[in-house]
């Protein structure tokens, strides 16, 4: 009895070391969405903000991230982060107390970065996943939010 009480605590134990290692492995990549763009880096860039205001978010920055580092002296390829954000959106979550705990991730924010083998890459924080973490308001706000953001994405992505 007490041979089986011990092989069931350490099978256990094991299974969840196991599933905990899984789990940190699978992370990065539900986390973060990546997709290669079939247009250049800045025609990339431009079709996103474009597509954006289009579809009623504002584009309130762009950071040139390569410039930032190039100024301190390294040599790095084009990086960009666009900040969308959508005054209904915003609205919901910061009119909440309980949603504010997500301010820091807003605005919505998308990468577009060249790779040294030319490829251009979008890449975005997938808030739909994330926002489950949360529930209530923030889960529905983020899901819309991430679904609203994958269409204004689409003008780019096949």
């Amino acid at each position: 009895m007490k041979k089986s009480i011990l092989s069931a605590i350490v099978g256990f134990v094991l299974g969840i070391i196991f599933l905990g290692g899984v789990v940190f492995l699978a992370a990065p990549g539900l986390m973060i969405t990546e997709d290669i763009s079939p247009l250049n880096y800045e025609d990339t860039v431009g079709a996103i903000q474009e597509s954006a205001v289009e579809l009623g978010w504002k584009v309130p920055k762009t950071y040139q991230l390569d410039a930032s580092v190039v100024e301190a002296g390294y040599d790095v390829l084009p990086a960009t982060v666009i900040e969308l954000c959508h005054p209904d959106h915003a609205g919901k979550v910061l009119s909440e107390d309980a949603a504010r705990v997500v301010t820091s991730l807003m605005p919505c924010r998308i990468a577009v970065y060249e790779t040294s083998d030319g490829s251009v890459i979008i890449s975005r924080m997938n808030s739909g996943l994330v926002s489950k973490v949360f529930g209530g308001t923030v889960t529905e706000v983020m899901s819309r939010a991430s679904a609203e953001n994958e269409v204004i994405l689409s003008a780019v992505l096949p």
